[in-house]
């Protein structure tokens, strides 16, 4: 009885699942170290759309600590290219005033993160979509509150970026 209920333990043990905890994985190539960022190139109208996306995907990735990013990019083992194709602000509900006060902030990107050991595309997503909601003080429209609107907006695009570059997810 002893046999059999050690020989379950040790099956059960040496069952892995492939799960891991969100944040904890990596989908790069192990040689890659070294990423570089540079300036995303901006196809809308937006100003400053493209460095203040830039650098919170800078910013996130130096966070996660998974790689160093460099400016250098004869240095470094990787470079990530980003073009922003669109920015749009639709608005989605409205005040009792007839004025919106909710948007439906999206922007597309096209991403390349390019081994450069390998010559390899390491990934490739010509439409990266992301999408979230601003809700514009009372007071306000949404004009005077673009900036803040598109730091909160960059930050959370960086992070959305990051994870499904790193993590695969």
């Amino acid at each position: 009885m002893k046999k059999v209920f050690l020989l379950l333990l040790i099956s059960i043990l040496s069952i892995q699942c492939g799960y891991h905890l969100r944040g904890t994985g990596s989908s790069l190539p192990p040689h890659i170290k070294k990423i570089s960022v540079p300036m995303f190139k901006n196809l809308t109208t937006r100003f400053e759309l493209d460095l203040k996306l830039t650098q919170k995907v800078i910013d996130e990735m130096v966070s996660r600590g998974k790689v160093e990013i460099t400016a250098d990019a004869a240095s470094s083992d990787a470079v990530l290219i980003g073009e922003i194709l669109s920015f749009t602000a639709n608005p989605i509900a409205f005040s009792g005033e007839a004025t919106a006060d909710r948007y439906n902030i999206t922007i597309v990107a096209k991403i390349i993160l390019r081994d450069l050991i390998s010559r390899k595309i390491v990934f490739m997503n010509p439409n990266f979509v992301y999408q979230q909601e601003y809700e514009v003080p009372e007071g306000t429209d949404f004009e005077t509150v673009e900036s803040e609107a598109i730091d909160k907006v960059a930050e959370k695009f960086a992070r959305s970026l990051v994870i499904t570059i790193l993590e695969g997810f």
